[in-house]
């Protein structure tokens, strides 16, 4: 389908214009994990593209109407545009010609074409963070254990166990430094990054995927 078409983000989104902005990144919500590639496991490579495609299509769709300006000069053309089409191709397109460009570095603002898994990380945050943290403890672990060693030889017993809290905490303090939700998501397997997928879609749907 031709990338001239123009992008129908209510249908993407599977809502109405009258939608309200709690309503938007409800959709976004649901719409992303669906459509969240990684939930794939032994997708084949076309299965994997067609996914990938409309997952961005999602993010572009709850960039645009989740801010009130960009939503509004959407909405302006929208009332114009007969061509209206649902598939994930016309997206990137509409962007080349109306935000100027495109970017794969992080949350779009400004001109660029979002980045979907920026986008996905953003709105997820307070359900992503628990789930991610949850499947990476490896420094927590390694801390507790050197914490333990230590304690014990300096005190036995009650230094063992004392030092495996302390050394556990420092640990866990490890894990998250210098690292965003969306990095410590993505450097996760694909079977760990499956599992979290399906864990949120049964926070927000009520169903696994």
């Amino acid at each position: 389908m031709s990338n001239n078409q123009f992008p129908d983000y209510y249908n993407i989104l599977s809502i109405s214009q009258q939608a309200t902005q709690d309503q938007i990144r409800q959709a976004y919500k649901k719409e992303s994990l669906k459509t969240h590639p990684d939930r794939l496991v032994n997708a084949t490579p076309a299965e994997t593209r067609r996914a990938t495609e409309r997952f961005q299509a999602v993010a572009d769709a709850y960039y645009v109407l989740s801010d009130s300006k960009r939503r509004k000069e959407y909405d302006l053309l929208y009332q114009t545009r007969s061509d209206r089409s649902a598939d994930p191709n016309t997206s990137s397109g509409f962007f080349s010609g109306m935000f100027g460009g495109s970017s794969s570095k992080g949350t779009a603002t400004g001109t660029a074409q979002p980045n979907a898994e920026g986008v996905f990380a953003d709105v997820f945050d307070d359900l992503l963070r628990p789930e991610v943290e949850r499947r990476t403890p490896f420094w927590s672990w390694f801390g507790a254990i050197c914490g333990a060693g230590i304690g014990f030889i300096i005190a036995n017993f009650p230094g063992l166990m004392l030092g495996a809290v302390a050394g556990n905490r420092l640990g866990a303090v490890r894990d998250a430094k210098g690292k965003s939700v969306a990095a410590v998501f993505n450097d996760l397997g694909g079977q760990q990054k499956a599992e979290i997928l399906r864990a949120l879609a049964m926070k927000v749907l009520g169903s696994a995927l």
